[in-house]
């Protein structure tokens, strides 16, 4: 399964400045409404740049045919259109893309059938405004520079190598 078509959306007005800073996760879509795709067998990607406030489409990307059963293949284009997401959103994923996407920082969830884009889009921005749960705050550190003082605050709290 190629990658057959991207479309990225890109702007240069001064409101466009949070999208460095905001976060990005993927739906599995077929009609860029709804999470209706299994992760392995998805047609397309609808990629946002979400924060507390604000939501941006930032990225389309649409997938050939290819065969299902027993082709890995098809999971490296996938997780290397992913590159920078946090997170991707599906209604079912196997052992394989799980255990891939997690190797990439990629946080797999699992939706129910149709659930909107629009309303998960939403509950993200609640748990960010609320305090993030674990593996979104786990994500959202993975974002973050490593602190150069971390090593020196261990060991001031008295640990030894």
């Amino acid at each position: 399964m190629t990658l057959q078509r991207r479309l990225q959306l890109v702007g240069n007005n001064p409101e466009g400045a949070w999208l460095s800073t905001a976060l990005k996760v993927a739906f599995a879509t077929g009609d860029m409404k709804r999470v209706d795709q299994h992760f392995g067998a998805a047609q397309s990607f609808a990629i946002y740049a979400v924060d507390q406030e604000r939501t941006c489409l930032v990225e389309a990307c649409e997938f050939g045919a290819a065969d299902m059963d027993g082709n890995e293949d098809k999971l490296a284009e996938k997780i290397a259109a992913l590159d920078g997401c946090i997170a991707v959103y599906s209604q079912a994923i196997g052992a394989s893309a799980i255990g891939q996407l997690k190797a990439q920082g990629i946080q797999p969830v699992k939706v129910s059938p149709g659930a909107e884009i629009g309303d998960l889009i939403e509950s993200l921005q609640d748990e960010l405004r609320q305090g993030p749960g674990s593996w979104l705050a786990k994500a959202i550190a993975s974002t973050l520079p490593a602190d150069p003082d971390r090593f020196d605050a261990m060991e001031s709290e008295g640990w030894d190598e």
